[in-house]
């Protein structure tokens, strides 16, 4: 199914905002509940943790000395221009839920970062010694934004592309 109305691309940002909202309850939540580096495991792979990353994914540039708050700030906000525009432009229900995903866990993270000057994790899926970065729920929006846009790529053909041409044979 293909948007053209830009007010129905538009209509994906309740989703974005549902994200935005289950990411702010779910850090405060833990922000109430944890002291930070407090861990609660669950399973013997899952565990809720209070920690903080003040870099981007996978703590890049988490150590620096406080411009990337800023950094991060900014971009995820260029971002946040950037996918409204895209929505408004419209596209199959697949690409418009991706971005609504993204945009939803950029502003969730922003919000964070603008606030407290980093973003609080909470997740942490672990196994023996060996765990995965914490992470929260505008990570997880982003990460399943990206892939139903990966997988949108693959499966979808704009009207306008430019068809393979077929050998004719001959001279």
């Amino acid at each position: 199914m293909v948007i053209g109305n830009p007010a129905n691309g538009l209509r994906w940002l309740w989703i974005s905002a549902a994200v935005v909202a289950a990411d702010y309850a779910t850090k405060a939540a833990m922000l109430a509940a944890f002291h930070p580096g407090e861990e609660r495991p669950f399973t013997s792979f899952f565990s809720l943790i209070l920690t903080f990353n003040s870099g981007a994914a996978f703590s890049l540039l988490a150590d620096a000395d406080g411009w990337q708050r800023w950094f991060f700030a900014a971009i995820a906000v260029g971002a946040a221009i950037l996918i409204t525009w895209l929505l408004k432009r419209g596209g199959s229900a697949m690409y418009c839920l991706g971005l609504a995903l993204i945009l939803g866990g950029a502003l969730g993270n922003v919000w964070d970062r603008l606030t407290i000057g980093r973003v609080v994790d909470f997740l942490l899926f672990h196994y023996e010694r060996w765990s995965w970065p914490a992470f929260n729920v505008a990570d997880s929006a982003i990460s399943v934004g990206a892939a139903l846009l990966i997988v949108d790529s693959f499966r979808h053909r704009h009207a306008g592309d430019a068809r393979p041409r077929v050998p004719t044979g001959g001279n």
